[in-house]
């Protein structure tokens, strides 16, 4: 079935998190072309209305919905609404929402971890309960996950991100075996980078943290302003939804990006001290760091 002219064929309505930029906001424009009825959330009215404007500006119908995906409360009435919007739910559900954390693992503070926790993880498995009862009764669903190729390429300074989407990953898998059953599919897409805001997001946090080691997280944001300029769009990542949600029996697994394939295929086949050592040097982590000095009176043997 062609992509841009499956129509309204199934999944007629499709929910898509993190609707308002990047990925999200290519995936529903895309699925709103393709004639399904699409609904997308933001987490803010402001956003909602902004991302309303630019399907109107394009001739496509698009419905939001407002949403905090750390709030159980909002995402309940959110998944409410939608099932007014549609036939008691979502036949679809894209949890691509998320969100960056930058820096070592011992420097971001703990309620930036939970927050990264609670979007990638927790919030996204959330919304994945939530729209279950209605594909169940269906006997039919399909959910497709957005995860990253950091799930399986673990770097420096990006540890908490890798965890959040590793866990996410391996939920997902466990998630697709329990929901076959009823038959409600689960798909895993892991894109590599991507040019999207994402980027200058997960320079936020290096101001915070430059003063722990100011050459390393130098050397971090240079990494990610060339990886933002080099990156391609997220046109590709969403052609790879529409397809895992469109195929009659799709992949269990999406790898979307030159560079998400390289990585993962080096990853498995390089041993880890040699693995290390790469990833070491890219981030200048190959030299041993300078010390404070002991203060006054103090030998550095204490």
């Amino acid at each position: 079935m062609n992509e841009q002219t499956s129509g309204a064929g199934w999944p007629a309505s499709v929910l898509v998190t993190g609707a308002t930029s990047g990925i999200g906001l290519a995936t529903v424009l895309l699925l709103a072309r393709q004639g399904r009825q699409v609904i997308g959330t933001a987490r803010s009215q402001d956003k909602a209305d902004a991302l309303a404007r630019t399907a109107r500006d394009q001739g496509l119908a698009l419905d939001v919905v407002v949403m905090d995906l750390t709030d159980p409360a909002s995402c309940r009435k959110a998944v409410a609404e939608v099932a007014d919007l549609t036939d008691g739910g979502p036949h679809a559900l894209v949890a691509n929402a998320g969100i960056p954390l930058t820096g070592a693992i011992t420097d971001p503070s703990e309620d930036r971890i939970r927050e990264i926790m609670e979007v990638n993880v927790v919030g996204t498995l959330r919304m994945c309960t939530l729209v279950l009862p209605s594909m169940r009764r269906r006997g039919r669903g399909r959910i497709v996950a957005v995860s990253s190729a950091s799930a399986r390429i673990p770097a420096p300074m990006s540890g908490w991100y890798s965890a959040s989407k590793h866990a996410l990953s391996a939920a997902t898998h466990s998630l697709r075996m329990e929901t076959r059953r009823y038959g409600v599919q689960v798909v895993l897409v892991e894109p590599g980078a991507v040019a999207t805001p994402f980027w200058a997001r997960a320079q936020d946090d290096l101001p915070a943290l430059t003063a722990t080691d100011t050459g390393a997280y130098d050397r971090v944001a240079r990494l990610l302003a060339r990886i933002q300029r080099s990156a391609g769009g997220p046109q590709p990542v969403a052609r790879t939804i529409a397809r895992a949600l469109s195929a009659p029996r799709p992949r269990r697994r999406y790898t979307v990006g030159l560079d998400a394939h390289l990585g993962t295929a080096l990853q498995y086949a390089t041993p880890l001290w040699l693995s290390d050592h790469l990833k070491s040097r890219l981030f200048a982590l190959h030299t041993p760091a300078a010390t404070a000095p002991a203060p006054a009176g103090q030998t550095s043997d204490g």
